[in-house]
Formats: structure tokens, sequence, C-alpha cells
């Protein structure tokens, strides 16, 4: 029996399965190969630098000439993820990834060079990279590879490497030099970076080797020793987004400890004004080079300062649902390291690739299902049916990572609606009018402008719905981008009424009172009220309206209604006024570029839930926006058709039947 309280043992045998999974197979752990099951592999070596997408199509485009890129978009199964990482890279190498380049003329090793302790063993990934007009076979650690002709192959190398015979030098992978040990300490939880003058990273022992989208390497705790070289290292330590972050460079003395005690200091505080940031979407285990235990999340969610964390159980791309395990432990209870300021729960993400993922936070017990139409089975029943279930079980649900194209605020439905099963919440426009979904993830990590243009689209069209925050991240993965990122590097703030429980933040969240950021703090007032709240007001009567911002990443504050943006004007402060004629609504926007504090490869966001203005007893339903729902249920209805899987016509109907409930509502606001 296990007696860890973080640890039980159905979640540690869940978690000896995963490690299982990984070691057979790699950090696709045997899912099906389903595009993004592909991508997750790749992109373990291709950072924000690199465009895999593109590599990728371009691949398809040579196998399959003259085919539209819309249906090689359908194919990106299909790809050889070897040659898309060789061709991506375009020639570079990166620091888990040397190349061994196979030419005409022979062979040559290409590496960035690391740093190895004294007599540590030293593997790394090696990219088999071949130039030639046959295939060719190079034996890595006795093993035999056979590279195709102008192919490539990823295979990992510790001991040696030959081609033809002959043995390749790999004193390029690393060098040796003597080991040093720096103990850091802030006094309380941080993120902490260990970082050699050649970049490289730095860690605890045990720690899993984590790099963010910033490429930064980094690790949780306090009062923690890390072996470095006896080099000059740089350490830094944040905590979140309510921190600035501080560092120190030193050259530590070989065979000696070093102390090195830094603090971040606050930038605001969030929680002082009963205000309370959440991750609403993030994964213990996903697929990943290192399978995650709880005590992952405790680390990071303290290290962060994260105070509510949802740590979601969901599928891949079978039937196999990571974490449900833990779900079942301690569904309906705080996870054990909650503290009054530090609440974690267990909830669900539900999943259909073609009409969209939702999340479920504070949920009391397990649900039914958890996806469908993965493996060929059907895409039935429609996701209200979960919606329905995950409420009737306690769960706030919102659409995660909602749309992954670009969209401007006056582009058509066809623009987001154009392509098969790339996970978008294209049954929201329906859920929302049938009031079966409470929230939108403005915040994500795919396109927040086309969320944002989506969302404001929706509440001009009278339905209510709260901005919320999820940023998919997954603690099982190590170098993947904002999935590799930590928990929280996207928040939904919500205003809560007495202490942080997680019934205290469903609630806030339900009445809107809420705003999502990437960092800022952005502050929303209308004649003195704040999000989620409603002004009844008679025509012609004028409301004065006020925004305020923290952060050194705004570059740019915006106030808006449902007939676009008011008032626009710099960080810090922006005040505006209006005379009311019709139902509206008014929401606040933080925007800037790439900053050091902002993870989205988009750059600072932060985006409020209404105020709404009702006018004379009427309620915001903008007509243009009422009728872009309606012809974007039209289109969603001939995307089922083309791309859905059903068993029987009655499975369609009851999709059909859906979308005719919700046209009807639409209609009806209307008149």
């Amino acid at each position: 029996m296990c007696d860890d309280p973080l640890l039980p043992d159905t979640v540690a045998r869940a978690l000896a399965g995963y490690r299982s999974l990984r070691d057979a197979h790699d950090v696709r752990w045997g899912e099906p190969p389903l595009a993004y099951v592909v991508q997750a592999w790749a992109t373990v070596f291709l950072d924000g630098r690199y465009d895999y997408w593109k590599a990728a199509l371009r691949q398809l485009a040579e196998r399959h000439p003259g085919v539209p890129v819309r249906e090689l978009g359908d194919r990106l199964g299909e790809v050889d993820p070897d040659r898309v990482v060789r061709d991506a890279l375009g020639g570079d190498v990166l620091d888990n990834l040397a190349a061994l380049r196979l030419t005409p003329e022979g062979f040559a090793l290409e590496a960035d060079t690391r740093v190895v302790l004294d007599d540590s063993p030293f593997r790394t990934a090696l990219l088999l990279d071949s130039g030639r007009d046959e295939a060719v076979t190079v034996v890595v650690d006795g093993t035999a590879y056979e590279v195709p002709a102008r192919g490539a192959k990823v295979v990992e190398v510790a001991r040696d490497v030959s081609v033809g015979g002959l043995a390749v030098d790999l004193s390029p992978l690393c060098r040796r030099a003597a080991a040093a040990a720096v103990r850091v300490r802030a006094g309380f939880p941080c993120r902490w970076s260990v970082i050699g003058a050649n970049g490289q990273g730095w860690y605890p022992e045990g720690a899993p080797r984590k790099v963010d989208a910033h490429r930064r390497p980094y690790f949780h705790g306090d009062d923690l020793v890390i072996e470095v070289p006896a080099e000059p290292v740089t350490v830094s330590v944040g905590r979140g987004m309510e921190y600035t972050s501080s560092e120190v460079v030193l050259t530590p003395e070989a065979g000696a400890e070093t102390l090195v005690e830094v603090a971040p200091e606050r930038l605001y505080d969030a929680a002082a004004r009963a205000w309370y940031g959440g991750d609403l979407h993030v994964h213990l285990n996903w697929m990943g080079e290192e399978p995650a235990a709880p005590a992952l999340a405790a680390a990071a969610q303290h290290g962060e300062d994260l105070h509510v964390l949802n740590l979601v159980a969901g599928n891949v791309a079978s039937e196999r649902v990571y974490d449900v395990e833990a779900l079942a432990h301690w569904a309906g209870k705080d996870l054990p390291w909650s503290d009054d300021r530090h609440l974690a729960r267990l909830g669900v993400e539900y999943r259909n690739d073609l009409i969209g993922h939702l999340t479920a936070f504070g949920l009391r017990e397990l649900p039914r299902r958890y996806h469908t139409g993965f493996l060929g089975t059907a895409d039935w029943p429609p996701n209200a049916a979960a919606c329905e279930e995950l409420r009737a079980a306690g769960g706030v649900t919102g659409y995660g990572h909602p749309f992954h194209v670009a969209f401007a605020d006056d582009d058509p439905p066809d623009v987001v609606l154009d392509h098969g099963r790339d996970c978008s919440a294209r049954e929201i426009v329906a859920d929302a009018a049938l009031g079966l979904i409470d929230t939108l993830d403005v915040l994500n990590h795919s396109s927040i402008a086309a969320t944002a243009a989506v969302y404001r689209r929706l509440i001009g069209a009278g339905n209510r719905l709260t901005v919320t925050a999820g940023t998919d991240a997954v603690l099982s993965f190590c170098r993947r981008g904002t999935a590799s990122s930590p928990p929280g590097w996207e928040r939904v703030y919500a205003n809560v009424a007495g202490p942080l429980t997680a019934e205290s933040f469903a609630e806030a969240i339900l009445l809107g009172r809420t705003f999502a950021t990437t960092g800022p703090w952005l502050e929303l007032t209308v004649n003195g009220h704040g999000p989620g709240d409603t002004l009844e007001l008679a025509p012609g009567q004028r409301v004065e309206i006020v925004v305020s911002s923290i952060g050194p990443e705004v570059e740019s504050l915006e106030i808006r209604t449902a007939e676009g943006v008011l008032a626009q004007g710099p960080p810090g402060r922006l005040a505006a006024s209006m005379v009311t004629s019709e139902p509206t609504y008014v929401v606040a926007v933080a925007s800037g570029g790439p900053h050091p504090r902002t993870f989205h490869r988009a750059g600072a966001y932060a985006h409020t839930s209404p105020v709404y203005v009702d006018v004379a007893g009427g309620h915001v339903a903008r007509e243009a926006d009422v009728r872009w729902c309606l012809a974007w249920l039209d289109r969603l209805e001939a995307v089922l058709r083309e791309f859905g899987t059903f068993e029987s016509a009655e499975q369609l109907d009851d999709h059909l039947e859906l979308y005719e409930r919700a046209r009807h509502v639409y209609r009806r606001r209307l008149t």
C-alpha cells in the first residue's frame, strides 16, 4: 500500500502504466496517429522558431500534387514526421537534436555541444539526415537503421555510431566539466531557471527537464540544490504573472555549494482585492517525455502562486482516458495540497474533434462519457448532451482552445468552418443560444484574436457567456512550447465573494465577474459596476466607463461595445462615456506585442467579461450578430453532413434538431 496522500494506489498504478507506454513507444505513448499526435512527437524538437505545419503540408503537396490545401489538411496524419522535423529545421541543429549529415562524399556530425559533469553518462537524440540517392544503413549503439534515399530518421545515441563500418567521431556532442553546486532559496515556492553560458539548463535531482515557450529551462520549489558546472551560470526566479523576476550571475567553485538567496517582487496582489486567478484546462498526463505525478502539479501551482488549478482527465485519440483514476479518487474533493489561497480540483476535458472540446470545473462525480468520434466511432450524441451531464455532476462548462484560424471581427463564419476535424468549438453557437454552456476560453493557446472575435459575436447576439482562460498545459511534456510552459501562464481572474472555495469560484464565473489575461491586470467599471453586472437604463442616459491596467507588457487599451471600438488609448487608464440609445454591452481589452512575461506567440492580451447595458427593458441582440450566428448554424450543418461519422440517420438528426432549436432562439431575438 502507498502511504503518500498525493499518490494513492490507483493513481500510482496508472502512472506506472503510463511509464510503460512511454518506454514501449515514445512520447506518443502508442496513441493512434492523428495529426496532432504526430505533431506532438515532432514539436518536442521543433520549438516556436520552426513551422511544423508548413513543412508537413509541403511534404503532402509533393506526395499528392494538385490536391487543394484544404484536403491536404485532412491528411496530416499521413506525414513522415522524421522528414518533417528535418525539413522544418532547414539545416539547423538543436540542443536536444544533433544531426549526422549523410552526403554522397561521406558524413559529418553537427551538434550544439552540451556540458556533462565529470563522468556522468550522456544521451541525446540524433537526426540521421540523408542527402544520398540510395538508402543507407547507420548503426547506432549496436542497432542498424535504414535511412531512405533523401530521407531522415530520428534515433537515440549514447555510445557509438558507424556508417559503412566507419566510426563517427561523437566528440562534438558534449564536453566534460568539473561539478559544483548551487542552493537556491527565496523563502517561498517559486519558478527557477539555472542556465549556463551556452543556454543549457540545470535541474535538481529528479526534476523533469522542462523548457517553456521562450525556450527557458525551469523547475519549481524552494531551498533546492542543483549540480552545475564550475563555470558562469545565471540563476533567475519568478512566480507567475503577479510577480516580477530577478536574477543573479555567479561562478560557483568546483566541489563546493554556493547559496543563492533571491526572491521575486510583487507587481500586483489580486487576492488582496478578492480576485483569484485560475487555469481551467491543465493536464497531468496526455502523452509526453515524463509521466507526471500529482506532486509535480502541487509544486507547479504553489511555485506559480496559481490560486485555482483545474486538472482535467481526457483521452488523446483512443478509448484510454488519462488520469481518470485520479478523478475517481478525488472527485468532489480539494486536492491534498490546497490551502486558503490555492485550490486544486480534478475535472474533465470532454473531446470531439469535429464539434469541439469542452472542460468542466467543480465536478462532484464522474461523468458517464468522456469523448465521441474517435477511432471511427460516431460523432454522437451532440456535445449538448455532455454539457447537460457535466452540469448535473456539478461542473461549470466551457469550450477550450476554441479557434485556430486567424479571424477578424467582420469575417463570415466560413473562415472558421472550412476544415474537417480541427478541434474548433463549432457547436458553441448552438449551445450558447440554448443556455447549455457557461464559458468560452477567450485566452487559450490557439488564436486569441479569432476567439475574441467569435466571443463578441456571441454576446452581441444575446448569449450570456463568461470569459475564461485555459492554457492546455501538459505536465507530462517537457519541451513542447506552450504545452510545456507552466500552468497559469494565462489565467481567468474571478471576483470571489468570501473565502476561496470551488463553490465560490464557480459562482463568480457563473455570474460573469471575470477577466482573462496573459499577465496584465485589467479592471473595468461602467457607472461603478464591474463585469457580470447589468445596468438597467432609459434611452438617453449617459454612462461613464473607466478601464485601468497594470503590467509593463501592455501597449494599448480598448473599450468595446456591441458596435465596435468606443475608445482606445495608452496603458494605465482609459476613460470614455456614451449615451444609451439601444441595448449593448461593454468590455475592456488590453494588448501588447511579444514580451518576456507573455508565453503566447501573439503577444500580451487581456479581455473582460461584459457589463451588460439594458435599455428600456431590452437586452442586447444586435441584428448583425444574430444573423451571423444563423449563418454559422447553416454552415455547421453542411460541415457535419460532409465530415461527420454517424451510424444512423437518427444520429445526424439529433444534431440537426439541436441546431433548429438554436435557430428558433436566434430568430425570436430578431423580433
